[in-house]
């Protein structure tokens, strides 16, 4: 049986628009759907094999990309949220009657603070960035995934041009050195 990594990833990537302007994301509730709105179009995004990033039923793999925190706004339905673990760094709020993830925010001292996390997916409109690397690759196999299948899974992403990592891409790895190097004064706070 083929392995399924993700909706926007299995059957090839869609080129996103450079000058896309936004959109909403919706839940997946039938009605009264929780809306959130988004000015301008992500970051970094990128298929995730963490444990925590919400995935569509069926998917090894959460799409998820970042957007400045002040680019986001819920514009219905509001009441409907709820923040998963309020210990986690990354407070993700989801639907509490159909479960989706709307978005996820940081709030406590951290490199991605002042940005926050979306599923593109979630969106009626074309042309948000498409995934740029798949991140945590090897997660997956602590959710249950069989190792022997990791080949098939890298092959999978690296023949529709991404390549696959197990933690986040080499850039945003070195802005969180930066970020850490900063803050314990081993780097110059100018840089």
């Amino acid at each position: 049986m083929p392995v399924s990594l993700h909706p926007l990833v299995d059957n090839g990537l869609a080129k996103g628009d450079a000058n896309f302007p936004g959109g909403n994301l919706y839940c997946l509730c039938p009605q009264n759907k929780v809306t959130v709105a988004l000015k301008g179009n992500v970051a970094h995004n990128h298929a995730c094999g963490c444990s925590k990033c919400w995935k569509p039923a069926g998917a090894l793999f959460s799409v998820v990309g970042v957007i400045p925190k002040e680019n986001l706004s819920v514009a219905a339905n509001a009441e409907k949220l709820h923040i998963i673990d309020k210990a986690a760094a990354i407070q993700r709020y989801a639907c509490k009657e159909c479960g989706t993830h709307l978005f996820g925010r940081i709030e406590v001292d951290h490199p991605f603070k002042g940005l926050d996390f979306v599923h593109v997916e979630l969106s009626d409109k074309k042309g948000w960035q498409e995934p740029q690397f798949a991140g945590f690759v090897s997660s997956i196999i602590e959710q249950g995934f069989h190792p022997s299948g990791m080949d098939e899974v890298r092959s999978k992403f690296q023949s529709v041009g991404l390549p696959t990592y197990d933690a986040l891409s080499p850039p945003l790895m070195d802005l969180i050195a930066t970020y850490t190097g900063k803050k314990s004064g081993k780097l110059s706070a100018n840089l």
